[in-house]
């Protein structure tokens, strides 16, 4: 049976302290929703904005935004609609949950309100 993705995250001590500092950041955000899928969690406010996807020894972050971000961070990015880019972030380390992926997250959830 597959494991979900609660389990794999808990299942490796990178990704666990990443996803738990993720949640500390988005719990910060009023009226969001986190919602677990088989495989991954969205984090949503009317729509979702934040997709978080457990990978070996990190976490690959989904940040949907109205534009592709310019950054040597961004593993890939891929335009799904006219006004709707998501951009991959991977995050191999605690501290790469920083004020810049901070700034990142706050803007996709701005485009919720």
């Amino acid at each position: 049976m597959a494991r979900t993705a609660r389990e794999r995250i808990h299942g490796d001590p990178t990704s666990s302290t990443i996803y738990d500092a993720l949640i500390d950041r988005i719990t910060t955000l009023d009226g969001c929703e986190l919602q677990e899928n088989a495989s991954s969690f969205h984090v949503s406010h009317g729509r979702a904005f934040l997709g978080i996807h457990p990978r070996r020894g990190g976490i690959l972050v989904n940040i949907v935004l109205d534009r592709q971000l310019d950054s040597a961070r961004v593993h890939r990015a891929e335009r799904v609609s006219a006004n709707r880019w998501h951009n991959e972030i991977i995050l191999l380390d605690p501290e790469e949950n920083d004020a810049e992926l901070a700034a990142w997250i706050r803007e996709a959830y701005n485009l919720t309100i």
